[in-house]
This record gives C-alpha cells, sequence and structure tokens, in this order.
C-alpha cells in the first residue's frame, strides 16, 4: 500500500470518537512517512499522557522509539532488533527505552487501547504481543477481524472481557492519546516508522549491528 491516512474519527468495533481531522500518509523507502497536522503544536503539556519507561531511570542512555502497530517494518524491527537490545543495554542498565506509539489507522489506534488497557506493568507485554503476531491480528484487514483478534490478545494478556469493553469505549483516552501522539511527533520531526531518538538525536530504521555502534559509541562518552 503507498498511501495511508489516519483516521481520527472513529466507528465500528471500537464503539470510540475522537476530535480532529486527517493525517496524511506516504510509504517510502524501507519507511512509512506522515505528516503531522500544525493543531498538534499547540496541546497544552497537561493534556499529554505520560511516557512508560523501561530500563532503569539513570541509564545514561535514552532511546525513544516512535512506532506503530500497523507498520511492518516496526513490527520487524521488534522481532530482530528489540529483543537484543532489552537484553543488552535496556535489562543491564545502559539505556532507557520509550515506546511512543504512532496512529496511521484506527486499526493501530485500538492496538494502542488495548496496549494501554493493563497499565504500565503488562504494557510492553501486551506490545510485544501485538508486534509479535502482527499479521495474524491484522488477518483479511476487516473491522470485526481486527477487533476480535485484538481481543484474543488482551485475553491473553490477562485481561477481561468487561475490562476491555471499558478501554474500547474510552472516548477521552483516546483523544489522549492521539493528542500525544501528535504533540510528540511534531516537536520531534517524526517523518517515519520507526524512527529512534537517542540522547535526543534522530535515526531511522537500522540493524542491531548499527544500533549497537551508535549505543556504544554514546555510553563511551
Amino acid at each position: 500500500m503507498n498511501r495511508r491516512t489516519l483516521l481520527l474519527g472513529l466507528s465500528g468495533a471500537a464503539v470510540i470518537a475522537v476530535a480532529g481531522g486527517w493525517i496524511a500518509t506516504r510509504q517510502g523507502a524501507g519507511q512509512t512517512g506522515f505528516a503531522v497536522p500544525a493543531m498538534a503544536e499547540d496541546a497544552p503539556a497537561a493534556d499529554l499522557l505520560p511516557d512508560v519507561p523501561l530500563g532503569s531511570p539513570d541509564a545514561p542512555v535514552t532511546l525513544i522509539e516512535y512506532a506503530s502497530y500497523t507498520c511492518p517494518h516496526c513490527a520487524h524491527f521488534h522481532d530482530e532488533v528489540f529483543g537484543a537490545l532489552k537484553r543488552d543495554y535496556i535489562d543491564t542498565g545502559k539505556v532507557k527505552f520509550i515506546h511512543r506509539e504512532v496512529y496511521f489507522d484506527k486499526f493501530g489506534l485500538w492496538a494502542g487501547l488495548i496496549a494501554q488497557c493493563g497499565g504500565t506493568m503488562k504494557y510492553y507485554g501486551i506490545v510485544d504481543m501485538i508486534y509479535g503476531t502482527q499479521k495474524d491480528w491484522i488477518g483479511d484487514g476487516k473491522e470485526q477481524t481486527i477487533s476480535d483478534n485484538l481481543r484474543k490478545i488482551g485475553l491473553k494478556a490477562g485481561l477481561t472481557n468487561e475490562q476491555l469493553d471499558t478501554c474500547l469505549k474510552d472516548q477521552a483516552r483516546a483523544e489522549a492519546m492521539v493528542t500525544t501522539f501528535q504533540k510528540h511527533a511534531t516537536d520531534d520531526q517524526i517523518e517515519g516508522t520507526p524512527t529512534l531518538i537517542i540522547n535526543g538525536e534522530k535515526y531511522s530504521n537500522m540493524s542491531y549491528e548499527e544500533l549497537k555502534k551508535i549505543l556504544d559509541a554514546k555510553l563511551a562518552g
């Protein structure tokens, strides 16, 4: 697909409606690019959701990943890079990792609602499940298929149907998620996913070997 859009007005299985217009997107070489609305620049900081950090808060390197649950390159990054990154740098206290969700479409937003439904303790476990089974839960691309499959992920993660109903109908949360995405993506001038911000410097998608060289250089000072 060469062109994708982020639908800010949602309906259907998520039963939510969020304010705003459309974000036009395009797919480039090895990445999916998009334009962030200017209105996001004026979002008050008080309206933004907090990041969910993984790793030591005192780590000398902070790595922020901007990623979309419906982006194949993001799923590949988590399959091929994130595991080693976590083992070698996050779990050893060298890197603090932050995953920031990007919403190209309503399905990505639904996935985000599922990921955030379990709170900070379950967040990264559900994130891993969503990326690890991306092709399976997207399936035939139909709303009901995707809704049902995302529910199955939530249930497998230990959430109840009642919890999932509440999360998927949470209009205020959905609005806050979109506002937070727009504000951060505008501030960091994000043009595609996955994009990495390492101690304030922006990098595009890369292999683990390339990332390791950058992290080692940052750690060496």
